[in-house]
């Protein structure tokens, strides 16, 4: 799931600063070295290789490339269980002791890293003017993310309809808001969408996941009649599998991010073109999202508890 390439799933940041001319490479991804004692190493490269970062009127395209070296885990506990048995025949004891064992699996996971290959992960961004678009709904990995990027001068914060302007404070019994962008108006939102023309849930092969006072619930199919009876209990959307008959998404309703949407382009020459092209797609579904939270937004302020 990328920008350039798959169903994208996408978290979108506002940026509050940033250089002119963001220096990536003063962050350059660096492999780790055969032998090194380094476990983990992430920076920036192109989008493309040898391509510049730079591919429009404040526009920038970059990978966060992440490598981690991690012994096998089934492979530790076999490694263990031998060091254990070699140990035990050794001393001639009948059991190894908790603090020997800790050291043990310590050498363990040293052999055995010695002889891995670092496990890479690609987290695909691209900064549009004053908007932030990155390629992931992971919340670990959008923090390294964000915290590499402000390493070169880029501060971004959440970008959702409820950051924009004056929002009414709301809380809800069944979830408890946690993270910073976070808002109990995603769900009102989906909950609000009920009925909608234009927007809906996804009649026949839909996903939804809901929060009850006692459990998490998952929804799949055609949801739509139980969906109701839940929401009628007091139940809250969490996400939500969405349509417009021409195109489909699954928006995270907190953390107003999407995923799942899938991007369809025609062929093109170079990279950029293509990126271009679905840009414009992805930030036609933000578009749309926006708009109807505007249209709805009367309301979500009538039907929130405010704190």
């Amino acid at each position: 799931m990328g920008i350039l390439s798959g169903a994208a799933a996408i978290s979108r940041y506002r940026v509050t600063s940033r250089p002119e001319e963001p220096d990536f490479d003063a962050a350059r991804f660096t492999e780790i070295a055969a032998g090194s004692e380094v476990r983990e190493s992430l920076g920036f490269v192109p989008m493309e290789l040898g391509s510049p970062y730079r591919v429009g009127h404040s526009r920038f395209a970059f990978r966060v490339r992440i490598d981690t070296l991690r012994a096998d885990a089934t492979a530790v506990r076999e490694r263990v269980r031998a060091l254990i048995q070699a140990e035990t025949e050794a001393t001639g004891m009948p059991f190894i002791g908790s603090r020997k064992r800790k050291q043990l699996r310590q050498l363990a996971e040293e052999e055995l890293i010695v002889r891995s290959s670092p496990r890479s992960r690609i987290v695909e961004g691209c900064i549009d003017g004053d908007v932030l678009y990155v390629a992931t709904t992971a919340r670990s990995r959008l923090g390294t993310v964000l915290v590499l990027l402000q390493r070169i001068g880029v501060v971004a914060e959440p970008l959702a309809p409820w950051t924009e302007g004056d929002a009414p404070d709301v809380e809800s019994s069944v979830v408890e808001v946690r993270e910073p962008g976070q808002s109990i108006l995603g769900c009102r939102f989906l909950r609000a969408l009920m009925g909608d023309r234009e927007l809906f849930f996804e009649p026949e092969s839909g996903s939804v996941r809901l929060q009850t006072h006692e459990a998490k619930i998952n929804l799949s199919g055609a949801v739509v009649g139980d969906l109701m009876r839940y929401l009628d209990r007091g139940a809250e959307v969490l996400s939500a599998k969405l349509t417009t008959g021409e195109i489909a998404l699954r928006l995270d309703a907190l953390d107003f991010r999407l995923s799942g949407l899938k991007v369809e382009t025609g062929r093109h020459e170079h990279w950029t073109e293509l990126l271009d092209e679905r840009l414009e797609k992805i930030s036609a579904a933000w578009d749309l999202l926006d708009r109807k939270y505007r249209e709805l937004a009367p309301e979500l302020a009538t039907a929130v508890t405010v704190a």
